[in-house]
């Protein structure tokens, strides 16, 4: 059994840190780093505390960047990779999040399918998730079924020219979020494996609606979003 991957703490990229508010953790697709998605931190909601995590493996060769993990798992559609990655998040966050109110993930490609994967090992500390251009890992996890009775909001977008993700885990995710998650998200026409300003409008607006929405307390009592 190899090891378990580990996030190297010393390479997340922070933006302002915001006393007191949600913890939005950005996870990048394969062969690109912890500086990626930073591009996307000015379209997005001001109020969040912004970290961008690295993904644990080096990219093979002649591939630059990191990967979550081994690409040739997407063919093999084997989850447990996924769930390695996934744990490496949920690790990084014992150690360095433990105080944020809230933690949201948005993911592109491989990061969002480990975004995904880490709402399902840990539903009671994702608040919601951002798929761009992922998919939901297949294979059934223990706490699947808290899921399909909590329901926490996941936005998820996609590009119809996108021909990375293989059709048959773009069909199963279209069949499996909706079970399991309020799902909001659109399919963007000509759009690659990528994103798009018309994409990130709708992200930005979902997030916003997140924002807003009251927030439980340890003893359950309703209050006022943090951050706001």
């Amino acid at each position: 059994m190899s090891e378990q991957p580990v996030i190297d703490r010393t390479a997340v990229r922070w933006g302002p840190r915001r006393e007191g508010a949600p913890l939005l953790v950005l996870l990048h697709g394969y062969g690109s780093d912890e500086n990626d998605l930073f591009g996307l931190v000015p379209f997005l909601p001001d109020p969040f505390t912004v970290a961008s995590l690295p993904a644990p493996l080096t990219a093979p060769w002649p591939m630059p960047g990191r990967s979550w993990y081994v690409i040739d798992e997407l063919e093999r559609r084997d989850p447990e990779p996924v769930t390695a990655a996934a744990r490496a998040v949920l690790d990084w966050l014992d150690d360095d999040a433990r105080d944020a109110p809230r933690i949201l993930l948005l993911g592109f490609s491989q990061g969002a399918s480990v975004a995904l994967q880490t709402l399902r090992l840990a539903p009671e500390r994702i608040d919601a998730v951002v798929n761009l251009a992922g998919y939901a890992a297949p294979g059934d996890l223990p706490r699947d079924p808290e899921l399909r009775e909590a329901r926490p909001p996941v936005f998820w977008g996609r590009g119809t020219k996108d021909d990375v993700i293989p059709h048959a885990l773009v069909d199963h995710t279209a069949q499996w979020l909706p079970d399991h998650a309020e799902l909001s998200g659109r399919v963007y026409p000509g759009l690659t494996h990528s994103v798009s300003e018309e994409e990130l409008a709708d992200v930005r607006a979902f997030l916003e609606r997140r924002l807003a929405e009251p927030v439980e307390d340890a003893d359950g009592q309703v209050g006022g979003a943090p951050g706001v």
